[in-house]
């Protein structure tokens, strides 16, 4: 049996069809463009797990039940109790400051309220050539109701002690009740002084209404005005100077 003549064979010749360099090019791209694949894999850019898009569904779905009140199994009534408050930590801190004894609390205040003072009577309360001393003077530890008139509107003549010391001015502009009780607290048990007893916010209420109905308004007192007028102690509910209350509000707690 003859051989089959190459020049009539039915297969091509592999040169004939195939361009082994651009088929070994396109070998090289395709492996280039693996290799380029598997590098942004490797740096974290890969494809989400499906784990993770799972996940997120769920997030969505329940929070999409709660914002739209979807049946009872995502009702944020059925899960929290109506009017319910988170009790504080067990050893947490209470919020705001300490309590104190009223006489404490209301000095403290009044010490400050008493800054505005200093330039005349003094850091000590003793005055000086011009000006009287709060230290032991009868118009401060005596009846409250002068005082709180002298302190709102002023005083012009001479003094507890009989000396005149020119005009002073009045101290009431902008003074609330709750400074005015404060300060005169503070004085009447300071500077050696020693009442023992609270000027209350409900007294210092009272002196503020008192002083507005004067005769003369708008002017200082005088020593007369004051032997007429105002030689009585300011009503209102006495509170124990052990009493304890709120530093910054002045009212008592439990």
């Amino acid at each position: 049996m003859s051989s089959p003549d190459p020049q009539h064979s039915s297969k091509p010749d592999l040169d004939e069809s195939i361009n082994v360099t651009k088929a070994h090019g396109r070998v090289e791209r395709e492996s280039a463009a693996t290799a380029r694949e598997q590098r942004i894999a490797d740096n974290g850019h890969e494809p989400l797990a499906l784990w993770v898009i799972v996940a997120c569904g769920i997030v969505l779905l329940i929070a999409g039940g709660v914002i739209g009140d979807a049946g009872t199994l995502f009702s944020y009534g059925n899960t929290f109790k109506e009017g319910y408050v988170r009790g504080k930590a067990p050893g947490s801190l209470e919020e705001g400051p300490a309590p104190k004894d009223a006489l404490a609390a209301f000095s403290a205040k009044g010490q400050k309220v008493y800054s505005k003072c200093n330039g005349c009577h003094g850091a000590d309360g003793k005055g000086g050539a011009s000006y009287p001393s709060l230290a032991g003077s009868a118009w401060v530890v005596g009846d409250t109701q002068k005082f709180a008139m002298i302190v709102l509107n002023g005083l012009q003549g001479p003094a507890s002690n009989g000396k005149t010391y020119g005009v002073m001015p009045a101290q009431g502009s902008g003074m609330s009740a709750q400074d005015l009780a404060a300060l005169m607290t503070f004085v009447r048990n300071g500077f050696g002084n020693s009442v023992g007893d609270v000027v209350t916010v409900e007294m210092a209420e009272n002196a503020l209404a008192i002083s507005a109905a004067r005769e003369k308004v708008g002017q200082a007192v005088t020593a007369e005005e004051i032997k007429a007028d105002h030689m009585v102690m300011l009503e209102g509910e006495p509170l124990d100077p052990t009493t304890m209350v709120d530093p910054a509000k002045l009212t008592p707690v439990e």
